[in-house]
């Protein structure tokens, strides 16, 4: 049946050659094939068939067949898909996908509340994909008690999986269930399973009931840990991992010449880092060997008929409208209906010609003056006309021609924020646009200021509006004609392009590429003189102004134009303008006539006999075929020839690339013809399509974008209405996004339930996976001024996160298919091995040490005192009156001081209170009880006079008592406090009703009052009989959420102060600002310890103190002309936060910071760089030198490991590549490389203290290229863990560990941190160069995901920066899952908006796939006194559903 089909002549286009398949058309036998691939697993088999080994043969059809388009088994593509899609809800219908329902806060729900969901049964796959199935048993909620486990886990191996409503709610199980569980999972192999689908695709469904299931099992017995939490993660496998061929990553040219050219520091150049051994290849999906191989002939170029030459066309398109305006004034041009479809206006063509003349004059000679017009022949004018008036923006585009301008016609800018304005005015802007010619009507519709004056809209130049109608426009003298031209290469107008991003192109034609497409198109349509054609495009661009405005001018047609307003109240009313006017021809889109379609049954009076051509004109939608197939069913008893329908393949730079001619024989091609053919066609052989998906699948398919999907119109009752499908670039791939309006009447359940059978229904008969699927409010969706949906603004909504869904599911499991390989884990290499491979390579061992303490020559006169009792009583009686303390209140005002007499006096009084009312022996613990201020510091130094162990603990909270004094009940407990001493008012607190309730008040140890204090002197001052014993306790939740205790000897605790009085060089004539908390760490010893050892004035400023005056510690700082000052991270937040726009009054009221010598930030984790920039920058102009902000490191075995001090170099920052620190390497790159790290030094070391980068593992040193656990040696590391549950010995090794090759005699402190040593260029006081410490993060805290090591503050950085309404986020791994938490600061309604831009960007930046998105209001997020994220609490809060979520996302 191959047929020849006639073109458009080559003139009309130039150089336009299209390809033409000969054999590649659909036959039967090929759409018999292609329906029985597609739906053959669902139709049911006949017993006959079944025992067959072959497939069942199919008749061949008769060459001289010839099929209808009305016939059961006409060849049209979309039949097979809706009976694809129909067969697959047939097969789904009774049952539902395994799906997590999201959990969602009650003000977040629309029509329903959650709790009165039930959640439906639902299964992993069907059985025609392989997998098992059986009678599913719904699941019972949180309220309805524990579960069974046993008889669960007994559905779920045999197929049954169940969802909860949330999976943030948790079932208790106990114990035994969790090891019930982990022996269930220990035998359940099915984690490996890959299964596949009827087509030959891979079957993901099965993947994602097994992780449905392990999720499930895992929140059934609520936070699981020890064997079934190892369990858990064994069972559940990277089973999106699947092998590929690796692809070298490339960077752009310039970014590589950028690079290059920065010589210092010298680094390995870019192109040696993108190649490294480690380098994360993405891997390619191997194409599938079930997809359809390409058949027939090669394809060849093609060529249109040649273009008649017919004597009486005219010159120009200008000369036939003075042609046509002169010979027949009369004639009708164009007719205008109203929004009752009666005729509003007709412009005949005398009115045409004289009122685009006097457009013209006006346009030349009245804007601007005579000596300085404002636009001359040439320029570029904007066209800005409503689309229910066509006349006037018809006359003004004639009058451009005239009057030699380009017309430019666009939208009407509806509003200030119009969908795509802003690119419609970039596209202006860059043509030189000053002038916009528009009608009365919509001058007087445009936005007005209050002045009365139209605003300038977002991205548009500055413009002149005209107003065009006759009224206002002076008549042109009776001498004055235009001058017409013959067609040339001058541009005739600029249309107007909106690419796939969203960005809006012109499109230049020229006058001889204008009159030839009219000329190909007469010649093409046939279209003579007086024919009727009925438009219901947009005449201001492609099909609709080709036809309704040029063309029809040239052969003196007249146009009858339907607005989109009538469309929308009455869809029929283009055909009865057929019937009324008896139409030749029609212009359409396939929205039209399915609409037409749709209300047919209400008009009985048509004929279409007319028609001689419908031009359809979706170029870019191919199941607009399905739209004609449908139509012409319908219609042809109503006259309608199938002959009639005529679609056509178009873009703004091809112009008409092809179109069927009427009057032919059928031929099964594609979208117009290419030579002559006597048949009837509903496709022709080309498709033009601007652009499309292509997908990553086993298949490598390309989808078409638009605003419905393949399988929307015959889905589900439920469908939406306005569906838009687009796709976004995701980790070097296009992935599939839908955004659908839901509808007003449907439940969270129905939306849930339409959404799983989507994702189902699309990966059934597409083989794809739907990266992320979301509904919005009804009538939310941007429109076009044609009422669709605007494609681009909804896309870039998505990636702003302003699209403000009401659901959201995310599929990344599924369709991200091009994740990195996993991390192999190399066998252990020998100590030996290591030893040779550093020699070789030339790398040292990673280790450093400071000063040495006793080559430190000083007239210290406290080194003589083993003990700092000693110290304190030696200064009481040689500086009796030096003030030591000075303790600030909110408003910056001294609030109490401490002398050295007075603190030895005081202490003294607090030991006879412990001896005589405690009734305490030697080494009884304390715990001391106060709030920050001077008690505390007298209670410590009162313990060591009457040789008790204090230990500090902060006290609780007087409007919180109920979270907080269970900590301080547990901290007196697990330190075995024999005594509890504090003040007055906080007694009262913890025998209050409001304690009484959050705890035991009877269980607390015998409680001292300090405020009253007995008159005497002890009768001896306690002296320790070795300075190994125990000298205080530090008790700290560490930033795993671990309660831990270490033990300070005296001779620890003296050796700290003197390291860090040398590093600081501090002196009783120093003053040292401390805005601390004083209950552990660093914090507690240089608030309490270092001033006695030192001598130096201590100005302390408590940090709660900033919540009230944020001001208060940089103002001490400038009062007293502080040289040195401490912090904590969380105080500097708040004064960049909250002084951010203070400065310049703080400058008035004198706030001087020049005087800064060290600004020193105390913290146990990685320097947080970007805030101490954003705080030096901040304060810069106040005198803050920016080399003054330093930080300090520490942990729990060290209390101060690294500490910046006075004469040391500046502290320097490198970047290292993150890809390499996964992999436990360290490599450097240059700034602004991609995947670098900026990592800032933790300080110098200090005095007396060794560090040693060890393999946690192997116990190895390692070279300084490697990551490992920085190993510390000194005088002042802690004892060990004080703890009552007796397994001290389980972490000895934390403080007494030794390398395993090597120097083996040192004994090492294991830090639990991840750092790396690097000797850089700088030296050190002693001519040294000097070794920097870099710490990247906790052991503990370290992810180990697909192989490789994450931090967490990695990926919360990057999802920080995802969103503005983000204000912090932490992250923890939940069964092998990525839990992302994330506080919202703003609107409940942006929650969904965070969900797709943190799975995006955590997948670009760190090649990870997040399994759950929380998101929860501001300060849910748990933090400890030094500002650091408690993760782990946050995690056991998450299991056991106390965070109160506003949304809980599980991606699939």
């Amino acid at each position: 049946n191959q047929q020849w089909f006639g073109w458009l002549s080559p003139a009309s286009m130039p150089a336009v050659s299209l390809a033409f398949c000969s054999a590649g058309d659909i036959t039967q036998k090929g759409y018999e094939k292609k329906r029985s691939k597609l739906i053959g697993a669902y139709l049911p088999q006949p017993p006959s068939i079944c025992h067959q080994t072959g497939a069942p043969s199919v008749p061949h059809p008769a060459p001289s067949r010839v099929l209808t388009p009305s016939s059961p088994d006409s060849p049209f593509v979309l039949d097979v898909h809706t009976e694809a899609v129909q067969a697959a809800l047939a097969k789904h219908k009774e049952r539902k996908m395994a799906v997590p329902m999201p959990s969602k806060r009650r003000s977040l729900v629309v029509q329903t509340s959650m709790d009165a969901y039930t959640p439906p049964d639902t299964s992993s796959g069907s059985e025609d994909e392989g997998s098992v199935q059986g009678d599913s048993q719904g699941t019972p909620t949180s309220s309805q008690g524990s579960i069974n486990m046993e008889h669960w886990i007994s559905q779920a191996i045999h197929g049954s999986t169940t969802s909860t409503t949330s999976s943030s709610s948790t079932q208790s199980g106990g114990s035994g269930a969790a090891h019930r569980l982990a022996d269930v999972m220990a035998q359940t192999h099915i984690g490996e399973c890959l299964l596949p689908l009827a087509g030959g695709a891979p079957f993901r469904s099965c993947a994602l009931g097994i992780y449905q299931l392990a999720r499930l099992c895992v929140s059934a017995v609520g936070s699981v840990r020890g064997t079934a939490q190892s369990a858990a993660r064994s069972f559940i496998r990277p089973w999106f991992c699947l092998p590929g061929v690796p692809v070298s990553s490339r960077v752009s040219a310039k970014i590589q010449q950028l690079v290059n050219t920065l010589k210092r520091p010298k680094r390995p150049p870019l192109r040696e880092f993108f190649v490294d051994d480690f380098e994360e290849l993405l891997e390619v999906q191997q194409p599938d060997p079930n997809q359809p191989k390409p058949e027939g002939a090669q394809m060849l170029a093609m060529r249109g008929e040649q273009l008649g030459v017919v004597t009486n066309w005219p010159p120009s398109l200008e000369a036939a409208l003075q042609r046509w305006g002169t010979i027949s004034p009369k004639a009708p041009c164009l007719t205008t209906m109203d929004t009752n479809g009666k005729p509003l206006y007709i412009l005949t063509y005398g009115k045409l010609w004289t009122r685009s003349m006097k457009v013209a004059y006006n346009i030349l000679h009245k804007l601007g003056t005579k000596q300085e017009p404002m636009v001359r022949p040439g320029d570029r004018v904007a066209l800005v006309f409503p689309n229910n008036d066509p006349a006037a923006s018809m006359v003004a585009f004639y009058g451009c021609l005239l009057a030699e301008v380009v017309p430019v016609p666009i939208e009407v800018p509806l509003t200030r924020k119009d969908a795509g304005s802003q690119q419609i005015g970039f596209l202006l802007g860059s043509c030189g646009v000053t002038v916009a010619l528009t009608s009365d009507a919509c001058h007087k519709g445009l936005p007005k200021s209050p002045t009365g004056e139209i605003p300038q809209f977002k991205g548009w130049p500055k413009l002149l509006w005209f107003v065009t109608e006759s009224k206002h426009l002076s008549k042109p003298p009776r001498d004055w004609f235009p001058h017409i031209k013959d067609a040339n290469n001058d541009t005739a107008y600029i249309e107007y392009k909106t690419c796939k991003d969203g960005s809006v192109l012109g499109v230049t034609v020229t006058r001889i590429a204008l009159l030839t497409h009219c000329q190909a198109l007469t010649q093409a349509c046939g279209y003579t003189e007086a024919e009727t054609i009925v438009n219901v495009l947009d005449f201001k661009k492609d099909v609709g102004l080709w036809h309704g405005i040029l063309t029809s001018v040239m052969n003196m047609m007249h146009v009858i134009s339907i607005p989109y307003s009538l469309m929308k109240v009455n869809p029929l009313s283009w055909i009865q303008k057929v019937c009324q006017y008896k139409a030749k021809v029609a212009c359409v889109k396939s929205r039209d006539m399915h609409w037409a379609l749709v209300a047919h049954r209400d008009q009985r009076d048509v004929n279409l006999s007319s028609l001689r051509m419908l031009i359809v004109a979706d170029g870019a939608n191919p199941w607009s075929i399905s739209s004609c197939d449908a139509f012409l069913n319908v219609f042809q008893s109503k006259g309608l020839r199938q002959e009639v329908i005529c679609p056509c393949a178009s873009s703004p730079e091809a112009l008409t690339v092809a179109i069927r001619r009427y009057g032919r024989a059928p031929c099964r091609a594609g979208r117009g013809s290419a030579a002559a053919c006597r048949g009837s066609c509903l496709r022709g052989v080309c498709f033009v399509f601007p652009f499309s998906l292509r997908i990553s699948s086993p298949g490598g398919r390309t989808l078409l974008p638009g605003t419905s999907p393949a399988c929307a119109p015959v889905l589900f009752p439920l469908c939406p209405r306005r569906i838009a499908v687009f796709s976004v670039t995701v980790l070097h791939d296009e992935r599939i996004v839908i955004v659908a309006e839901q509808r007003p009447d449907s439940t969270e359940e129905d939306s849930f339930q339409w959404m799983s059978r989507v994702l189902q229904a699309i990966d059934s008969i597409h083989q794809v996976g739907v990266y992320c699927l979301a509904l919005v409010p009804a009538n939310t969706l941007p429109k076009t001024p044609l009422g669709g949906i605007h494609l681009s603004e909804t896309k870039q909504l998505f990636l702003e996160g302003s699209l403000h869904p009401c659901n959201v599911l995310m599929c990344p499991h599924t369709c991200v298919t091009n994740l990195p390989k996993p991390r192999q884990k190399q066998p252990e290499i020998g100590p030996a091995s290591v030893m040779v491979g550093n020699l070789v390579s030339g790398k040292r061992i990673a280790q450093a040490s400071g000063r040495d303490l006793g080559q430190i020559e000083d007239n210290d006169q406290a080194r003589k005192f083993l003990f700092l009792s000693e110290v304190l009583q030696w200064r009481a009686q040689t500086t009796p009156d030096h003030v030591l303390y000075t303790l600030l209140n909110c408003r910056g005002t001294i609030a109490s001081s401490l002398t050295c007499v007075q603190l030895h006096k005081r202490a003294e009084k607090i030991a006879v209170m412990l001896m005589e009312r405690g009734h305490l022996q030697d080494g009884d613990h304390v715990a001391l009880v106060y709030p920050p201020g001077i008690d505390l510091i007298a209670a410590f130094y009162g313990c060591l006079y009457a040789g008790c162990v204090p230990i500090t603990v902060r006290p609780p909270h007087p409007q919180n008592i109920a979270t907080t004094l269970p900590t301080v009940k547990m901290i007196v407990e697990v330190s075995r406090s024999a005594c509890l001493m504090t003040t007055q008012l906080t007694c009262k607190l913890l025998r209050s009703r409001e304690a009484a309730a959050a705890v035991d008040v009877r269980a607390w140890p015998p409680i001292l009052d300090t405020d009253d204090l007995p008159k005497k002197r002890p009768a001896q001052i306690y002296k320790p009989s070795n300075p190994d014993t125990l000298a205080y306790l530090d008790f700290s939740v560490s930033t795993t959420g671990m309660l831990a205790g270490v033990k300070m000897s005296h001779a620890a605790t003296s050796a700290f102060c003197r390291s860090i009085k040398l590093q600081c060089e501090l002196y009783p004539s120093r003053e040292v600002a401390i805005c601390l908390d004083p209950y552990c760490g660093l914090g507690f010893v240089l608030w309490c310890l270092c001033s006695v050892y030192s001598g130096h004035q201590s100005i302390l400023i408590p940090p709660s103190e900033l919540e009230t005056n944020p001001a208060l510690w940089l103002l001490a700082v400038s009062q007293y002309k502080v040289r040195d000052t401490f912090c904590s991270y969380s105080v500097m937040e708040l004064c960049t936060k909250g002084l951010g726009s203070q400065t310049e009054s703080l400058k008035a009221r004198g706030l001087d910071l020049s005087r800064v010598r060290t600004c020193v930030v105390v913290a146990e984790e990685r320097p947080r760089i970007a805030l101490t920039q954003s705080f030096s920058k901040l304060f810069k102009d106040l005198g803050l030198h920016p080399r003054a902000v330093s930080t300090s490191f520490g942990c729990r075995v060290n209390l101060a490991i690294c500490l910046q001090g006075t004469s040391g170099p500046d502290p320097t920052t490198v970047y290292v590549d993150m890809r390499a620190l996964r992999h436990d390497r360290v490599r450097l790159v240059e700034r602004g490389s991609p995947h670098s790290l900026p990592l800032m030094e933790s300080g110098k070391i200090l005095p007396g203290v060794r560090i040693i980068i060890a393999n946690p593992e192997t116990k190895g040193p390692l070279g300084d290229s490697h990551l490992g656990e920085i190993w510390v040696h000194s005088a002042h590391n802690a004892s060990g863990y004080f703890t009552i549950y007796g397994d001290e010995s389980l972490q000895s090794d934390h403080f007494n560990s030794r390398l395993s090759f090597g120097d083996t005699q040192t004994v090492w402190a294991r830090t639990g941190y991840l750092g790396f040593l690097r000797r850089t260029e700088l030296t050190d006081a002693n001519g040294e160069r000097h070794d920097a410490l870099y710490v990247v993060g906790a052991l503990d805290e370290a992810m180990e995901l697909r192989g490789m090591r994450y931090h967490p503050i990695d990926i919360e950085t990057s999802v920080i920066r995802a969103h503005k309404s983000v204000t912090e986020c932490a992250v923890f791994t939940w069964t092998n899952l990525l839990v992302v938490v994330v506080e919202l600061d703003g609107s409940e309604q942006e929650a969904l908006d965070l969900v797709p831009l943190v799975t995006n960007v955590v997948l670009e930046e760190h090649y990870l796939v997040v399994g759950v998105v929380v998101v929860v209001d501001i300060g849910v997020i748990p933090i400890n006194s030094r500002g650091e994220k408690q993760r782990m609490h946050l995690r056991d809060g998450f299991l056991a559903d106390q965070l109160d979520p506003i949304y809980v996302a599980y991606n699939m």
